[in-house]
């Protein structure tokens, strides 16, 4: 991050942002920098006139540029210690290391933990590396997965990986594999599904998507992999990735995901807990991309969960992926 100097009678900061940190927004760094503050106070030190860049008064969203001095005024957070993951937890993330270099690590997340924290949720996997890697100077998601979906997730280790992952994202330059098991017998071989998603916030607070003329283009090329007369095994590969945009497009097109309790149907639900079934049916299976600066090609498979491996069986469809 570039040299640190805090004066301890006042507990201000003077950081020199370095390349890594350039191009940040002021707000976003903030954020980061002073863990656990809400944005409330971010706003307010900074309208305030107690951040300042290079010794002026700046903007929140000010993208910060290598060799700028800035100033960070003493906060005082909550007196509450936020609750930390438990061993078991750090272990089971630990262990789900897929790959890591210089630049990015790939987990395979666990069903029914939330990527990061927040709306009653305390800790999720982002909180948790960063509890196993208190030395890490970044550690942040590049995109994300539903909490009750497994498989692989990138953590970038330099804001200017992150950047790149970003960018490829969003050109669909980053291959995303998925596999569903979805109610009824698919046929007809491959398809894509390009239905348009809307997000929509119920009185609840409650987040539902919905396919509308009015919403966001999406794509998903369903492929079947094993297809019984009751449910089919499918890989999914994502072109774009809007919210829940999966679950909505199968269940759109008459094939809910089994143990979808959001989209799906509560007969097939059902059925499928009586063959083991105790969560949502969709793993993140596999990533394939390349950093364009370098070359370096990723492609990493995360191997099916031995819960939804157990349910296949169960149904005679053992995974051919």
């Amino acid at each position: 991050m570039g040299t640190s100097n805090e004066n301890k009678a006042l507990g201000v900061q003077f950081l020199e942002i370095d390349e890594e940190y350039a191009g940040q927004r002021l707000d976003n760094f903030l954020l980061t920098r002073l863990k656990g503050a809400p944005k409330s106070l971010i706003y307010r030190i900074v309208r305030k006139g107690e951040v300042r860049v290079n010794k002026g008064r700046i903007k929140p969203d000010y993208r910060l540029q290598a060799g700028d001095v800035l100033r960070i005024p003493p906060v005082r957070l909550g007196e509450k210690t936020p609750a930390k993951p438990s061993n078991q937890v750090l272990d089971r993330i630990a262990s789900g290391i897929l790959y890591e270099d210089k630049r990015i690590l790939i987990i395979n997340k666990p069903a029914g933990i939330a990527v990061h924290g927040g709306s009653g949720i305390n800790f999720g996997v982002i909180e948790a590396l960063r509890a196993l890697r208190p030395e890490a100077p970044f550690l942040e998601l590049v995109h994300r997965l539903d909490r009750d979906t497994s498989g692989c997730l990138i953590i970038a280790k330099k804001r200017s990986a992150l950047r790149v992952l970003h960018d490829l994202l969003r050109e669909n330059r980053m291959a995303k594999f998925y596999l569903a098991l979805l109610r009824g017998e698919w046929r007809g071989g491959d398809r894509i599904l390009d239905f348009p998603l809307r997000k929509n916030t119920l009185q609840s607070g409650e987040r539902v998507v919905k396919v509308s003329a009015d919403g966001k283009p999406a794509r998903s090329l369903f492929s079947p992999q094993n297809t019984k007369a009751a449910a089919s095994l499918v890989q999914v590969r994502l072109e774009t990735g809007r919210t829940h945009q999966i679950r909505v497009h199968a269940a759109h097109a008459g094939f809910p995901i089994a143990g979808d309790e959001k989209y799906g149907d509560e007969e097939f639900n059902r059925q499928m807990k009586e063959q083991g079934l105790k969560r949502l049916f969709l793993h993140a299976h596999q990533l394939d991309f390349t950093f364009p600066d370098d070359g370096q090609r990723i492609n990493i498979t995360a191997p099916l969960p031995d819960d939804l491996k157990q349910v296949l069986i169960k149904l005679d469809m053992r995974n051919r992926v």
